[in-house]
């Protein structure tokens, strides 16, 4: 009986793959809610697609670049198997070829269209998380506070996009998600401990313990409480955002004290990462209503 060839993925889907979708939309939103509030109510329809259009370039050729140095960690790591430097999909010249031209194409859009201030954020964020954290994260355990720094730069960019400079509101957005991303991250290394012990990837649970984890969560979730009801307190937003940020925040803090009783570190630390999306996301969305300009 003849054997009927494997059907090939189209190329395409692998350079996809490769950009992490899913993390590009991610900073897109927060940076969203950065150029919202630098905007201060004056809209700029053009300035705002360059923004998030160069922003999202410069994410994707990191995320390419972080695909090409994770290669051999990712082959050990059931979720990680499938990408496509791990798996063979795209030869590893053409990939960070690919990643070279978006980071290219993306730092002049900002540049051009926006600030070049903007576009040195932008750049200085693609840095961290391409040459510091991707690399640092096989060494030691601080490499998620490394990568956190790269990961709160997106509503700095937006921000620094619609207002042309920083400030107080800028610093604030920026402890917002470097106090959110820390809680985030270490639930997902607490669910997926197995792959990161594969990996050899020395995340913190596995450093100090899931018990020491679960202590730097509930001071993270904290810390994003209230640096979010910094922006209303300080009259960026109006009332109705420090209500919505009060209640998240105690939600998420709650959560987090479950932890230390979870009969199921896993399911918990699960529980833990699928909130965490929420407040972050409702949070960015809500910013052009919540307004106090």
């Amino acid at each position: 009986m003849e054997t009927l060839p494997a059907t090939r993925e189209p190329f395409w889907k692998a350079y996809i793959a490769l950009v992490k979708p899913g993390i590009i939309l991610g900073n897109a939103i927060t940076a969203f809610s950065g150029f919202m509030l630098g905007s201060q109510g004056h809209y700029q329809e053009g300035r705002f697609l360059a923004m998030l259009f160069g922003l999202s370039l410069i994410i994707a050729s990191g995320c390419a670049f972080n695909n090409y140095i994770d290669r051999e960690a990712d082959k050990k790591m059931r979720r990680t198997q499938n990408r496509p430097l791990a798996k063979g999909a795209i030869a590893v010249k053409q990939a960070n070829l690919f990643a070279a031209s978006l980071l290219v194409l993306g730092a002049f859009i900002l540049g051009t269209y926006t600030h070049v201030l903007t576009m040195a954020i932008a750049l200085f964020g693609f840095a961290i998380y391409v040459f510091f954290y991707s690399y640092l994260k096989y060494r030691t355990h601080r490499a998620t506070l490394i990568g956190s720094i790269a990961g709160a730069i997106p509503p700095v960019v937006g921000y620094t996009a619609a207002m042309g400079r920083l400030d107080a509101a800028a610093w604030i957005l920026f402890a917002i998600l470097v106090f959110w991303q820390m809680p985030h991250f270490f639930a997902i290394a607490i669910y997926r401990l197995q792959d990161y012990a594969a990996a050899s990837i020395p995340v913190l649970p596995l450093k100090k313990g899931i018990a020491a984890t679960k202590i730097q969560m509930l001071i993270y979730t904290i810390a994003f409480a209230v640096a979010c009801c910094l922006l209303p307190l300080c009259g960026y937003t109006n009332g109705i955002y420090l209500i919505i940020c009060m209640l998240l925040g105690v939600t998420w803090i709650f959560l987090s004290f479950q932890g230390f009783k979870a009969t199921n570190d896993a399911a918990w630390a699960r529980k833990m990462f699928l909130f965490s999306l929420i407040p972050i996301t409702l949070l960015s969305l809500l910013t052009p209503f919540c307004m106090s300009f």
